[in-house]
Formats: C-alpha cells, sequence, structure tokens
C-alpha cells in the first residue's frame, strides 16, 4: 500500500495548532501494561502523543512515514523519531510493551500494521488506538461558524477516510482481546488565532486550496472575529476521545 500523504505540506502548522491531549489519558495508557520500558507511537505526526507518552514510560520510540513532520516534531528529552511507515516498523520482534496510534488509524494499512502489531508487542502488551472528530466550541454563534465551514465549505474536500473517524472507529476490524475503556474529552481554551490556525491544519482545508488556490479559512477567521470579542479572548473547544484497547 502506498504512504498516503496528506500532511507533509502542512507540517508546521500541525505542529503549532494540533491539539495535545489530556494527561489523564496518558496515566490511563501507563496503566494498561505491567511493565512501561518501552512505547512505540505509530504515525506519531508531530509527536503531540509522544510528549505525552514520555512522562510515563522509559523510552518512547516516535515513527512516521513523514520526514517533513518528523522535523517539525516537539523535542521531548530523549523521544527517539524514526521515519517508517507503520506497516514496516523497524523493530525487534517483542520488544514493545505498548503500541500507539493517536489520530491517524484510518489512515493506516490495517492487515499489514496489526501484523507487525503482534510481531513486535511483547507478552502482556497492548495496543492502543484513539482519535477525535468534529471540534465543538462552548458558545452556540462561533459553534455555528465552524460547523458550517466544516460540513459546507469543505465538506466535499474530506477524504473518505475521515468517516471511519467520525464513527469513532466503531467499524474498524479490531482482532485483539479488547478491554471496556473509560470516556475522554480533550479540551483546549484557544485564541481566535488559534482556533484558525488549527482549520488550516486539516486536509479538507489543504484540497480545498490545491483545487481553488485560496484560502477558504479567510471567511471563517473575519465571521467568527465579529463575534469573538478581543482576538487573545480564550474560548472553549471540545473533542470526544474514542478510544479502543486490545491485547495481542
Amino acid at each position: 500500500m502506498t504512504f498516503k500523504d496528506h500532511f507533509s505540506a502542512r507540517a508546521a502548522l500541525y505542529a503549532t495548532y494540533r491539539p495535545g491531549y489530556p494527561e489523564f489519558l496518558f496515566e490511563y495508557l501507563a496503566g494498561l501494561t505491567s511493565r512501561n520500558n518501552v512505547v512505540c507511537d505509530c504515525a506519531t505526526g508531530s509527536g503531540q502523543a509522544a510528549v505525552g507518552l514520555n512522562r510515563h514510560f522509559g523510552r518512547v520510540i516516535a515513527i512516521d512515514a513523514s520526514r517533513s513532520q518528523l522535523r517539525h516534531a516537539v523535542r521531548d528529552g530523549d523521544v527517539a523519531y524514526v521515519a517508517a511507515r507503520a506497516q514496516e516498523l523497524p523493530l525487534k520482534d517483542g520488544s514493545i510493551d505498548l503500541i500507539t496510534v493517536a489520530q491517524a488509524l484510518h489512515w493506516l494499512d490495517l492487515e499489514q500494521f496489526y501484523q507487525e502489531v503482534r510481531r513486535i508487542v511483547a507478552p502482556g502488551g497492548a495496543l492502543a488506538v484513539w482519535g477525535y472528530g468534529d471540534p465543538v466550541l462552548d458558545d452556540p454563534a462561533l459553534n455555528a461558524i465552524v460547523h458550517s465551514y466544516n460540513r459546507g465549505t469543505v465538506e466535499d474536500y474530506w477524504l473518505p477516510e475521515r468517516l471511519i473517524l467520525l464513527d469513532q472507529y466503531s467499524t474498524v476490524p479490531f482482532p485483539f482481546r479488547e478491554v471496556t475503556v473509560p470516556s475522554f474529552t480533550l479540551t483546549c481554551q484557544w485564541s481566535l488565532a488559534e482556533l484558525c490556525g488549527y482549520l488550516r491544519t486539516w486536509s479538507a482545508t489543504a484540497a480545498y486550496v490545491a483545487a481553488r488556490g485560496v484560502d477558504p479559512v479567510l471567511p471563517v477567521e473575519a465571521a467568527l472575529a465579529k463575534r469573538w470579542g478581543p482576538p487573545e479572548t480564550r474560548q472553549t473547544v471540545e473533542w470526544p476521545l474514542c478510544l479502543r484497547v486490545g491485547y495481542a
């Protein structure tokens, strides 16, 4: 399967404006295995998950096929960033205690990736995959503007894989001994610039720009600004996280 690179061209935006994950998610992940020696974060992007994992595991190996993403990745302690495909992991058999995939499972060749998971996971090790869909703003008027952009302006530019994520990975084959997990919510307090920067990281936004040659976020930013208040005002943005965990 050819690597589908949808984010390298916007790697700097991705590193700056993609939200991080809550600490209590990483605390939960750290309790999944009896050993927390080595974790592999596959399709790490710019390392949002790798940084959180680094506080709880002895060693973090963060892998992505995009060298551009890795060049912009967050440098945190001794996180080891490696350029490789998730379907061809350069890791020894049985060497990983926990394997994670954050906001990226829908881009992978699952059959090949799952074969690699079974090969590299240590006895008692686990696979944890999670993602989030559409953002929700606390302010109904602001939320309506963002929703109109998402489901109107760029709706036709989303790739089919997006539907897998919007279904909260419920339709994805997951041939592991799955366990029940708690609910998690990703929350950010963002300025107007941060929210609009995030909208520009979307693959649908990039596809729109490539097709039409204009930035579709500019009119959204103008509409939001009329109701936002001072640009530095922090507004609450939330995403429900969907998480699946299984043991090989």
